[in-house]
């Protein structure tokens, strides 16, 4: 089913049951990885929070979690300029951190916070990404966990966002072109 979000149109693209999966999966990779590191799960807010809701709920062992706001969308595309808005509550120092982001695209986002908490003492920085679009990206760091690799289209639902707008679908959806 064709959704209306604001003004543009957007058809079915990735169910929630695919997503589910996805999550599992992703899930016990991080879990392998750094259970008995009593890691810190920093969620880049707005679009990961539903994410970040889901993959949690599957791990069993002690974890801090916080959450912090970065922007670089303007509409549909990238502003190229990364907006702090709401900053890290927590000391980071010899930490394990892991970054929680919905998708990676240009990366521009993502290179900023990785430098940002290497400079606080960070032990370990690692990403978990729902989404990762690689035709867009322009970084040269690596993602540790990538749920799946999609496509350079613009997508909404599960917590993706058109200007504030179709966070609230359980599916994600790409823009009708």
């Amino acid at each position: 089913m064709t959704i209306l979000v604001k003004d543009r149109y957007f058809d079915p693209f990735i169910t929630s049951s695919e997503i589910d999966r996805k999550i599992e999966e992703l899930a016990k990779r991080v879990s392998g990885d750094v259970k008995d590191k009593k890691p810190l799960f920093i969620v880049v807010l707005n679009g990961a929070f539903v994410f970040a809701a889901d993959l949690i709920r599957h791990f069993d062992f002690p974890l801090d979690i916080t959450f912090i706001k970065v922007a670089s969308y303007t509409g549909t595309s990238s502003s190229g300029k990364v907006r702090e808005m709401l900053g890290l509550d927590k000391n980071i120092e010899g930490r394990t951190v892991i970054i929680v982001e919905d998708i990676i695209d240009t990366g521009i986002t993502m290179k900023h916070l990785i430098e940002k908490l290497k400079d606080m003492g960070a032990a370990e920085v690692r990403i978990a990404s729902l989404l990762f679009k690689p035709e867009a990206f322009r970084m040269d760091f690596s993602i540790d966990y990538v749920g799946m690799e999609i496509p350079n289209d613009f997508i909404v639902g599960y917590g993706l966002d058109y200007d504030g707008y179709g966070r609230n679908y359980p599916d994600i959806y790409k823009i009708k072109e």
